[in-house]
């Protein structure tokens, strides 16, 4: 039986427009300068560089609707809109300290990759077409730390499926141990245990090298969990013999991968800042990086059509009206995204600023120490945007300070107290958690306990359960795991 029925509904929905300058915040500087590089590919409507042509309007505005379907009326077409661009767009005008200075990067020569070099080794021994193509296979799926996190009888089954090449187990496990001889040391390991004894195996055997290969197969777990004593016990040994034995296992390599890496980990790490904060003579400046986002203007060719077409009424066809929709709707979307770029801008600008003012004491020193609580709520009330636009500008952007580059992340913290009721910062905590942890005797490192009547001695009245919550957000062990001989 059907049933008609009237109900009100509020919802809220974003325009066009407002989502594409919400994706545009998010961007940080080098996804920034990638997007600008589509939207230029995409739209031909969309030019780079200063529109230099005289005689423009000195009155600019960029208030555009939303763009109509084809055959939409003629009324909703207005030539005004697209002959007043500005010289030079808002976004680049409100730009403070843009003297800013341009770092460039320096070249450098990249060697092969991780996976490159294992195939080339597989390229030098005596191997069947079957099974090089059985050994390209796994290399393909070794991780770029160096390990193997397949299991044999999946990538048995990929041979089959994917590529066509039936082979069995024991024809996979007779080529990884080919693998497993080659350079860097350690590399198609399915697990840590596997990595370390691989290593161990190819060095001079000694009475060290002989124990360690020992303790790695039948105490791995004892090891893992620093049972000292246990270990000492069954193997027999005394402390300096163990301690030996242990400097042994301690200095090999447990991602093999990375070390081959290392040369290119560097350039893909690499951070480019969104904002740069110098200090002169007890002064902020404060300075967007724009390097590689260019000025942007709307075509003169594009206007010069709409302004043709809007001049010639009497001799307007179908297809001229289909062909003046799509220049306009290409007008609207380049308007658009000029002022979605301006209103990022601004956005970046006032949230940067409420951040420098709210942290002035830190971005003066560079003592972690003065940062002051700071919460998105409070930068929010400040900048007069709403939390989710903060949390949004401060989400993959960085900061170059006097002191280094930090993620904007860095500058927000929970607030706790002191015996004497002061508001203070959680990263203060943290610091002095981490400065006496460093310096604690491992032998006998300090539990969670310990640390928390230190904090107390020290006038900071955290629970122990606080304790062990920041030091897990250190990615600090517990106690019994940082013990050492």
């Amino acid at each position: 039986m059907f049933r008609q029925r009237l109900q009100q509904k509020l919802q809220q929905r974003l325009s066009p427009q407002q989502i594409q300058y919400v994706r545009l915040l998010e961007l940080p500087a080098m996804e920034m300068d990638e997007r600008v590089k589509q939207e230029l590919e995409e739209n031909p409507a969309l030019e780079e560089g200063l529109d230099v042509r005289e005689n423009e309007a000195d009155e600019n505005t960029f208030d555009v609707g939303e763009a109509e379907p084809s055959g939409a009326g003629e009324a909703d077409l207005s030539l005004g809109d697209y002959l007043t661009e500005d010289d030079i767009p808002d976004y680049k005008l409100a730009q403070i300290n843009s003297q800013a200075e341009r770092k460039e990067e320096i070249p450098f020569s990249a060697g092969p990759s991780l996976h490159e070099h294992l195939e080339e080794q597989l390229g030098l021994r005596n191997l069947s077409e079957r099974e090089r193509r059985i050994g390209e296979y796994i290399i393909g799926n070794i991780d770029d730390d160096g390990y193997l996190r397949r299991d044999i009888e999946a990538i048995t089954d990929d041979l089959i499926f994917r590529a066509g090449e039936e082979a069995s187990e024991s024809a996979v496990r007779s080529v990884l141990s080919v693998i497993q001889d080659f350079d860097p040391t350690g590399v198609a390991a399915r697990n840590l245990q596997e990595c370390l004894l691989l290593q161990l195996e190819h060095k001079s055997r000694t009475p060290e090298t002989e124990y360690a290969i020992e303790i790695l197969k039948h105490h791995f777990d004892a090891f893992v969990r620093k049972h000292y004593e246990k270990i000492q016990k069954v193997m027999n040994l005394d402390e300096e013999s163990l301690k030996r034995v242990f400097h042994e296992i301690t200095s090999l390599n447990p991602k093999p991968g990375n070390s081959w890496n290392s040369g290119t980990d560097t350039r893909l790490d690499h951070v480019t800042p969104d904002f740069i904060v110098e200090e002169h003579n007890g002064e902020l400046t404060l300075s967007m990086n724009r390097n590689g986002v260019p000025d942007l203007h709307i075509s003169p060719e594009y206007t010069a059509m709409f302004e043709d077409y809007m001049g010639n009424k009497a001799n307007r066809s179908g297809r001229m009206k289909d062909a003046v929709q799509f220049v306009k709707q290409k007008l609207d979307a380049a308007q658009w995204f000029i002022d979605a770029m301006r209103q990022r801008y601004e956005t970046l600008q006032r949230t940067m600023q409420t951040i420098v003012f709210l942290q002035r004491d830190f971005f003066l020193s560079g003592d972690e120490s003065k940062l002051r609580p700071m919460i998105l709520k409070d930068v929010a009330e400040r900048s007069g945007y709403d939390i989710s636009t903060i949390s949004r500008v401060s989400n993959s952007k960085y900061v170059q300070t006097n002191f280094g580059i930090y993620p904007l992340k860095f500058f927000f913290s929970e607030s706790t107290q002191n015996e004497s009721g002061e508001e203070i910062s959680t990263r203060e905590v943290r610091q002095i958690m981490m400065e006496t942890i460093d310096a604690e005797d491992k032998r006998k490192p300090i539990t969670d306990e310990e640390l928390t009547t230190l904090l107390k001695e020290k006038g900071y009245l955290v629970a122990r359960r606080t304790v062990a919550k920041y030091r897990e957000q250190m990615n600090i062990p517990v106690a019994r795991l940082r013990k050492e001989l």
